[in-house]
């Protein structure tokens, strides 16, 4: 296995963890953001308000995208196995 090929297994582990994580943490950004602005507007202060919305934003999004995430994961991993096929060979 050549450095490249480390570096571009790298690369792409470091892509695919950012795209993964990246459904959850826009929902719950889009979710604290509608929250912050209607507690700013009612001026109520209470701090669960903003946490359990954002927590079922991100759940959902998980439900949503999993099986695309879960294909994703499944493809780097078939190809790390293969790249490490090929260096016992």
């Amino acid at each position: 296995m050549t450095e490249d090929t480390l570096l571009a297994l790298g690369r792409e582990a470091l892509l695919l963890m950012v795209t993964a994580s990246l459904p959850p943490i826009l929902a719950s950004l889009v979710a604290g953001l509608l929250m912050g602005l209607l507690q700013a507007t009612t001026q109520i202060q209470e701090s669960t308000l903003s946490v359990v919305p954002k927590l079922c934003a991100a759940v959902l999004a998980l439900v949503v995208c999993g099986p695309w995430i879960g294909a994703q994961v499944t493809r780097f991993t078939q190809q790390l196995l293969l790249a490490l096929a090929q260096v016992g060979s």
